[in-house]
């Protein structure tokens, strides 16, 4: 199925044809891979391919960077420690608009293009949700064409990868870069250094100024790594940013010679540890002290990358904030507020009460968790270790801030312990989210409901004292990787219909609605749904030896596995029908195929026992040939974006069942809804907007409100459920009496006793029957083709509003304050000319002076 649109076709430049591309092709294949026809593996062609698609971007990139350095615009710098990528090649070949035309040069040489797309492993530099917005609102920025730089850390190893042994998941390292990546472009000129641990000295300057000076140190050098982000429809090509962490000195040649030889390379050892691994367990100190110097690394090396960039035009920092934004992604890069601090007052020489205003004119903040675990709080004792310096900063932000409070709230010390961001007690404790929120001119949720629990719950007293701060931006997903690129069928249904332009515009969408009833659309939207289903079930069969059939209710619950996102309820629905199916073989219940894709925190037990019950559940009911395919149960090993790709455009029911008040926002449940969809689901993060969009008709509504949860959670008694539903009280009865594992009848035992014993704490038996009623529902209108069908049209049609571009234009016009640099289509004579310098000094201002310390400095020829 072609990829290719109208839009992109126009894009094709005269050099770009099937027979040149295929030149190129060959080029790398001889001269980079350095192998012949004969020889080249699958892998030598993958590579090829890639680097010349790569080098069709390399002119844009450079094109991009110049022109934001020339024209000195002000530029976003996105900091996130994660970014899900997925595989990159197909979205850069539709972005590109030469998908068609490099099928038609590898076919010309016997090759399939979509087979070697799919030889490119997943870039293993995210988790979930977090990451993947991060992937997602760089494609916006550029495709929007806003001068916007992502920065992170680029993790030798990824996450992990899942192998199911026996139901139970295994973790396996993610070598993502075992052969290196294509779209990497090592930048060591850029080479950064970081300080770690030593003492702080108290200095005084000539003036008998308090100077202190950081002594005794540790230096860890950051290595930065480029990934272009490839706009749609523009030139504009961005930068990924990602820092690997190298020794300042690799090799110990004494030590060595005196055969040390462990040692000669311990340093080497120890400072890669740094960008080793995603989010090390943090169950041991060492853990703990490893993340930290992890989120410390990142934003220092991106600070300075930063204000490198900066001062190519500018003489002091009294602009920074009219030419810099700088926007935390969550808690794990807040340090990133005292760092700048420390740069300008102990670096630069800047009076405090300056540094600070510049700081928080550069920073804003975006909440993405509820959860208190999520919300990151650092021990003094280890902070004031690592970073001795950055400890002293916060104090005095503290200090400062919370005289500002009393003077708001005079003696009111109930209010100042809650908004210090110190948080006392066994362990005195750094609370990184308030130094987000102290240290930014704005704060955002990501949902209506995530940001009125952010003031209303999470942090009143902050949102009573700045009101203006707060505001939300609800997350999208980019219609290129979730529709363009991995569900090609739909979209050329929809072009078809209404052109290409919903494509930038995701709300042309609407004019679908016409065609909801339409008989003919109808059926090419069942038809391609079909083919999705299809060859969705064929690479189960493949993988996993499971049979399962394009024609049943294909139910899909793909996530990250947490208690709150109650993988727990669905499945225990399923057992309830099982047993159903099994008492009454001829019950009216649609056919389904229900699919589960998670991975398990590897310290977190009891997600990890909720994976082994939901497979052990299917391997019961799918060896039992009583049910036959009425229904089958699938747990999909090692969920990531590849495999959302391939699973997503297959659904008939999107499961958004978290229970209400706890979920952020969710993405998948827009990406599901977009590809056709229809979603079960609670009253919780963006679901909210995504029902009130598409119609409440359209949607499978179950469950207690957000303030019902609260309200009734300390009375909640999920025993009154057990006893009174005799369905409820068997499935418990079932798990806890070793019905799905016979071998171990007591492995279940613990997980009835969560949702009776424990006390619910995420109520599931308080929306349980609730849910029972609402998939009652789904099975009704699974038996209307016509009804789900012109439901499903709906909500593609009103799913418009959930584009990560609509998302990142409101941060760039109502947070960020910039605006679009359109670049024009690069020329052989940006080759032959030096980059000219935008200002030769920083256009004076109303505010008062800076007073800056000189510094020399040597620009690099580069403009990245």
């Amino acid at each position: 199925m072609s990829v290719q649109t109208k839009r992109e076709s126009k894009r094709l430049t005269c050099s770009d044809t099937p027979k040149s591309l295929a030149e190129h092709f060959l080029h790398h294949l001889r001269f980079t891979q350095g192998e012949g026809w004969e020889s080249a593996t699958s892998h030598d062609h993958f590579v090829s391919l890639a680097l010349s698609v790569r080098d069709l971007i390399v002119d844009r990139m450079v094109a991009t960077q110049r022109t934001y350095h020339e024209r000195d615009v002000k530029r976003v710098y996105y900091l996130s420690l994660e970014y899900l990528l997925g595989k990159q090649l197909r979205n850069n070949l539709v972005c590109l608009g030469v998908y068609d035309a490099f099928r038609e040069a590898l076919e010309r040489l016997g090759l399939d293009i979509d087979h070697l797309c799919e030889l490119e492993p997943d870039a293993g530099l995210g988790n979930g949700g977090l990451g993947r917005l991060a992937a997602c609102y760089i494609d916006s920025a550029a495709t929007l064409q806003l001068p916007l730089y992502g920065y992170g850390i680029r993790y030798e190893y990824g996450i992990f990868e899942q192998e199911m042994v026996d139901g139970w998941q295994v973790e396996h390292p993610d070598y993502w870069l075992r052969f290196g990546s294509p779209w990497e472009i090592p930048r060591p000129e850029f080479t950064t250094p970081v300080r770690l641990y030593g003492y702080v000295a108290d200095q005084h300057d000539s003036r008998g100024r308090y100077r202190p000076v950081w002594k005794g140190y540790r230096t860890v050098m950051g290595l930065p790594y480029d990934i272009p982000t490839v706009a749609y429809g523009a030139n504009t090509v961005n930068l990924l940013r990602l820092w690997s962490a190298r020794a300042s000195e690799t090799f110990d040649l004494a030590a060595f010679n005196r055969g040390g030889y462990v040692e000669a390379v311990r340093e080497k050892a120890t400072s890669e540890t740094i960008s080793k691994v995603l989010y090390p367990s943090d169950e041991m100190d060492v853990g703990k002290e490893l993340r930290l110097m992890q989120q410390y690394f990142f934003v220092a090396c991106t600070l300075t990358d930063v204000i490198r960039r900066y001062e190519k035009n500018h003489d002091t920092l009294d602009a920074l904030p009219d030419k810099v934004a700088i926007q935390l992604n969550d808690t794990h890069p807040a340090l990133a507020i005292a760092e700048l601090m420390r740069i300008m007052v102990d670096e630069r020489g800047i009076e405090w009460e300056r540094a600070w205003e510049l700081t928080r004119g550069c920073f804003g903040y975006t909440n993405h968790t509820l959860l208190p675990e999520a919300l990151e709080i650092w021990s003094v004792s280890l902070l004031g270790r690592i970073l001795p310096r950055h400890l002293q900063i916060i104090f005095e932000i503290n200090d400062r801030f919370l005289k500002e409070v009393d003077r708001r709230w005079p003696g009111d010390l109930t209010r100042q312990r809650n908004l210090s961001l110190i948080q006392e007690g066994p362990v005195k404790s750094v609370r990184m989210a308030h130094l987000a929120i102290v240290g930014s001119h704005s704060v955002n949720g990501v949902a209506a409901l995530h940001t009125d629990l952010i003031r209303s719950r999470l942090v009143p007293d902050f949102a009573e004292l700045w009101p203006e701060k707060f505001s939300n931006k609800t997350n999208g997903v980019t219609p290129r990787r979730w529709l363009l690129s991995c569900n090609p069928g739909l979209a050329a249904a929809i072009t078809k219909r209404i052109g290409d332009g919903w494509i930038c515009d995701l709300e042309q969408l609407r004019e679908l609605e016409q065609y909801a009833d339409d008989p003919a659309f109808q059926k090419e939207i069942r038809a391609v749904k079909h083919d999705n289903k299809q060859r969705l079930a064929d690479w189960i069969q493949r993988r996993l030896s499971i049979r399962v059939s394009p024609d049943a209710l294909f139910d899909v619950h793909v996530k990250r596995l947490h208690e709150y996102k109650r993988q727990l309820l669905n499945i225990l629905q399923v057992v309830m029908r099982y047993h159903r199916l099994l008492d009454e073989p001829d019950a009216e219940l649609a056919p389904r195929v229900v699919l589960f894709g998670a991975k398990a925190a590897p310290a977190y037990a009891r997600a990890k026992l909720v994976i082994k019950f939901i497979c052990d559940v299917a391997r019961t009911i799918n060896r039992d040939e009583r049910i036959g395919d009425r229904l089958k149960v699938v747990f999909l090993p090692n969920y990531r974006v590849s495999l959302a790709e391939r699973i997503i455009p297959a659904a008939d029911l999107s499961e958004q069942i978290s229970t209400a008040g706890m979920e952020a926002s969710g993405t998948g449940n827009m990406k599901f809804a977009l590809n056709g969809a229809l979603t079960i689901g609670t009253l919780d993060g963006a679901n909210i907007e995504i029902r009130e969009a598409v119609g409440e008709e359209n949607f499978f509504l179950f469950g207690l409100t957000a303030e019902q949860v609260s309200n009734s959670r300390p009375r909640h008694d999920p025993w009154q459920t057990y006893n009174n539903n005799a369905a409820v009280r068997r499935a418990l009865d079932a798990v806890a009496s070793g019905e799905f594992n016979p071998e171990s009848p007591e492995l279940f035992r613990p997980v009835a006793g969560w949702l009776t014993h424990d006390r619910d704490y995420y109520m599931l038996m308080a929306d349980i029957e609730s849910y029972l009623r609402a998939q009652q529902q789904v099975d009704m209108q699974w038996r209307n083709p016509e009804v789900w069908t012109r439901s499903a049209i709906l909500n593609i049609a009103r799913i418009g509003y959930f584009s990560s571009d609509r998302a990142v234009r409101e941060y760039a016009e109502q947070i960020w304050n910039v605006t679009p640099t359109p670049i024009e289509p690069p020329s052989e004579e940006m080759w032959k000319r030096p980059a000219a310098k935008a200002h030769a000094k920083t256009p004076k201002k109303t505010v008062k002076k800076t007073t800056q310390k000189k510094t020399t400095r040597k620009v690099s020829k580069t403009t990245a």
